[in-house]
């Protein structure tokens, strides 16, 4: 029994011991944003993040590096023209119970209760896409348009 336990615990902390996300390049599949040139001036930038992060801070992280890819490129300002989400917020460990009772005839009368645990290593992952272009000039007042300099400025760290 001990050793069950043993097990048991070992695999509670496995699950809870990742990395923290944080706004950093993306290495051989890892968390970190990543971007990929598509056109001239039409680029994909893409934020994993894991379960300790929120699917906004994700979003946030990826318009950060948006911002970054448009004053790089000579860009003021820069069209989200596709956005997506996967992934999930579920917590990777989890805990469950039941407690039922039944009847018979003759007055037969049973009761149980039942604890669950759920250990899930993809739980929280989440990861968010967008694809952007690249302009120059004055930001129109579109709400997919966004001023890159004053994203960075309000920009998490």
């Amino acid at each position: 029994m001990r050793a069950l336990l043993s097990i048991l615990a070992l695999s509670v902390l496995a699950a809870c011991a990742s990395a923290p996300t944080r706004y950093t390049p993306a290495q051989g599949g890892e968390r970190g944003f990543s971007e990929m040139r598509i056109e001239q001036d039409r680029y994909r930038i893409e934020f994993a993040a894991g379960s300790d992060a929120s699917f906004q801070l994700a979003e946030d992280y990826a318009l950060r590096r948006a911002a970054e890819v448009t004053l790089r490129e000579g860009g003021d300002w820069f069209l989200v023209v596709t956005r997506a989400r996967e992934g999930n917020d579920r917590n990777p460990v989890g805990v469950g119970g039941t407690v039922g009772q039944s009847w018979g005839s003759g007055g037969f009368r049973a009761s149980g209760v039942g604890v669950g645990l759920r250990f899930d290593g993809n739980a929280g992952e989440k990861a968010v896409m967008l694809e952007i272009l690249v302009r120059t000039g004055e930001t129109p007042p579109e709400p997919q348009a966004y001023n890159a300099r004053a994203v960075l400025e309000h920009a998490p760290e």
